[in-house]
């Protein structure tokens, strides 16, 4: 937003600082100016200013002139506007909001103007438009402009002469037509809020006006309105019909109710410098109900004791008086538009509040709220207003108060897990809480979308129930930007419903997941698995490092049975045959593998995509593993390797299963080196693959016997030979 400081003089003449250190102070003060440009010619600086959306009351010049008078403790004359005599009307203009539209149009106020000359702005309007860049059409579209600029408040003009027998503020009727002042014609919705007449609609309430009513060179008569409309109201007819104004911008983030007849009285003393005369008195149209929940909101009690308590020390502190006095706090929220009354606690008088010493005053502030800030609602609100027109500088640096720290059950869990998947080459990623409906669909058809209520965006439009979209969307923006192997985890929340008829709010479920998703176009071969394998072993290998810190019910060795693996029971979005289901204790708890071709292909990826799905709760219900350091054995390990043939069915923990279930304590470690198939059956028969096993034995206190050893494989091959192996000669 521009900001012309020779405009915020000509509303603060009192103003002393420098436009530098008025852009400085504003900045400190939650009003950032980021950019200052000098104008020349005694005309001052140009701000370039990023306004919060909570702050529309700033958006404007005469916002911005209230902070800088509440920072210096200066003056500020309100806005007003001398009307030439108004001529009684015989009949007032006819103006009627429809009830059913009562509640999106707070307020309307029109004023009549006869005798208008439209001619091309000048004084004023026309050096600061010029400054600013800002188009000039007629003096009339200009009063209008000038008065959003200023105050920050929208208007519009009509043709009075083209309005049939008076307005109508109504919802549109089911396919409306609307020609807009763009020169578009939209096809309105019957939740669309416009501005009519007996006959026709003139303009989309809000947003934009009409071509029909539109003010010409040979306007004579026009009708200045001025409204308020619901924010919400606007809000979905700006994205409907894809407009964005500025006067949408600002009704969208709630106007002030109070503003409409100040700014329908400014344009028209604007026009009526050309020539003309007001016909009638100003026409106001007031829902009480809108009025009570905006304008008239019930005061805030504030007390100086919280403020004090809140905020603690400052710079300006004395040994026995807090800088936060009762006067500074009247002061700041009196500049900012609030109506302080000052309550008393029993026994407090005005004449002993002056006298006190101590430094937590008693006092008890009743405060109106003005109406341009609907962002004030609470006590803290207002304690926060203090905080920063005082200065966020201004406050000691002092440690927060000591207090009880809790510690999350599953910290301990989460911490150990994070420092793990960092150890094994992953980085950790953050993505989106939001998703679409067909991605949630996808990759969690089991639960019903948890629908937000006003999306940002069709692709945003419910939390995630997975953490499986936002992992493929940060691996597709790495693999478009070339980067070509990619290690990503993710712990987060997901969000589901127990069924999909029902959204509402008590019925969400919020549950951590974890999330590890690769990509790579170098994978390596190994003796244990082909290249394009090698992710998806990666995979498994990860999953089993995390189970592995966790004490598995029934021991945490490999085989041990409690951490087996599937290939059946994989999700759709899983490439079947490229897939496969981490089990514990019997029950799938992780799901991984390669994408499913047809995802791949509609999310256009440039190379295969592995992931893992992992259900966290499943691990932090068992208690974290703990570490236990042994004495080095100083007497020499034995390797004892085995070569068999096993079925394809019998799978890696069936074999580490059978070993261990010896018993050999002096087995140290059990591990595959090779495994080798015969694609054409020669070597190998079909369905069959050959399996090299290493084992390695020691003994803590004495060198093992060639007997022992052979006692040991003996038992070793019969286990194998058990479980459907055969013996490679």
């Amino acid at each position: 937003m521009k900001i012309l400081t020779s405009w915020l003089r000509a509303y603060l003449p009192s103003l002393s600082v420098s436009d530098r250190q008025l852009a400085d102070d504003l900045t400190l003060r939650g009003i950032a100016v980021e950019g200052v440009h000098p104008l020349g010619n005694g005309n001052g600086h140009l701000f370039e200013m990023d306004i919060t959306t909570n702050r529309v009351d700033a958006m404007n010049h005469f916002g911005i002139a209230r902070e800088a008078a509440t920072i210096y403790n200066l003056a500020l004359p309100p806005l007003s506007a001398a009307l030439p005599a108004v001529h009684a009307a015989a009949t007032a203009f006819p103006v009627r909001i429809d009830p059913a539209a009562q509640h999106l149009c707070g307020r309307f106020t029109a004023r009549v103007l006869r005798g208008v000359s439209i001619q091309p702005s000048s004084g004023h309007i026309n050096t600061f438009f010029d400054l600013l860049g800002q188009k000039q059409i007629s003096n009339a579209v200009d009063a209008s402009n000038f008065t959003l600029l200023g105050m920050g408040h929208p208007t519009h003009a009509f043709d009075l002469d083209r309005i049939d027998r008076g307005i109508v503020v109504r919802l549109a009727r089911p396919g409306e037509k609307l020609r807009l002042l763009d020169g578009t014609e939209r096809t309105l919705e019957p939740d669309d809020l416009v501005i009519a007449d007996e006959s026709k609609a003139l303009s989309l309430a809000g947003v934009m006006g009409g071509w029909d009513s539109m003010i010409t060179p040979e306007t004579k008569n026009i009708l200045v309105e001025s409204a308020w409309f619901d924010p919400a109201s606007i809000r979905r007819s700006s994205r409907r019909h894809l407009l964005h104004t500025d006067a949408s911008h600002r009704f969208e983030r709630g106007a002030d109710f109070n503003a409409a007849p100040v700014a329908n009285n400014l344009v028209s003393a604007l026009i009526l410098e050309s020539g003309g005369s007001p016909d009638g008195d100003l026409i106001d149209v007031i829902d009480p109900a809108t009025e009570a929940r905006t304008a008239a909101r019930p005061p805030i009690h504030l007390s100086v004791r919280e403020v004090q308590r809140h905020l603690g020390a400052t710079l300006d502190d004395t040994p026995v008086h807090s800088a936060l006095t009762p006067e500074l706090v009247q002061q700041y929220l009196s500049a900012l538009g609030c109506t302080l009354k000052l309550a008393y606690s029993p026994g407090l008088t005005r004449a002993s509040l002056h006298a006190r010493q101590d430094t937590t005053p008693e006092a008890t502030f009743s405060v109106t709220l003005p109406s341009w800030r609907l962002d004030l609602e609470r006590e803290i609100d207002l304690i926060e207003e203090i905080a920063r027109v005082y200065g966020y500088n201004r406050f000691a640096n002092t440690l927060p108060t000591p207090g009880i720290v809790s510690v999350s059950s599953s910290a301990r869990a989460e911490a150990a897990i994070r420092q793990r998947l960092l150890a094994l080459g992953f980085s950790e990623a953050i993505s989106s809480t939001f998703a679409s409906v067909p991605d949630s669909d996808v990759f969690a058809p089991e639960h019903g979308p948890v629908l937000m209520e006003n999306p940002l965006s069709e692709e945003a439009s419910n939390l995630r129930p997975s953490l499986l979209p936002g992992m493929l969307t940060m691996l597709a923006h790495n693999l478009n930007r070339d980067v070509t192997t990619v290690r990503l985890f993710e712990r987060g929340e997901v969000f589901t419903s127990p069924s999909r008829s029902s959204n509402h709010i008590g019925d969400v479920v919020e549950a951590p997941a974890l999330t590890l998703g690769l990509t790579s176009s170098a994978s390596c071969s190994t003796a244990l698995h082909n290249a394009a394998a090698a992710p998806i072993f990666e995979l498994k290998g990860a999953i089993e490092s995390l189970a592995a810190l966790f004490s598995l019910p029934g021991g945490s060795s490999p085989g041990s049975g409690a951490l087996t693996f599937t290939t059946s029971g994989t999700p759709a979005w899983l490439q079947p045959g490229r897939s496969a289901t981490a089990l514990l204790n019997g029950a799938p708890f992780a799901f991984f593998g390669e994408l499913s071709r047809s995802e791949q292909l509609r999310r256009k990826l440039r190379q295969p995509v592995f992931l893992a799905d992992i259900n966290l709760p499943a691990l932090y219900d068992l208690p974290l593993r703990k570490v236990t350091a042994h004495d080095l054995s100083r007497f020499q390990a034995v390797e004892r390797d085995f070569s068999f043939i096993f079925p394809d069915s019998v799978h890696w923990h069936t074999v580490a299963s059978a070993v261990h279930a010896l018993s050999i304590p002096e087995l140290r470690s059990l591990s595959p080196v090779e495994i080798f198939r015969d694609p054409k059956g020669k070597a190998i028969p079909s369905g069959r693959h050959s399996l090299l096993l290493r084992t390695v034995f020691q003994s803590p206190d004495r060198t093992l016997r060639e007997e022992e050893l052979t006692a040991w494989s003996s038992a070793v091959v019969q286990a194998l030979t058990a479980i459907g192996g055969a013996q490679r000669a």
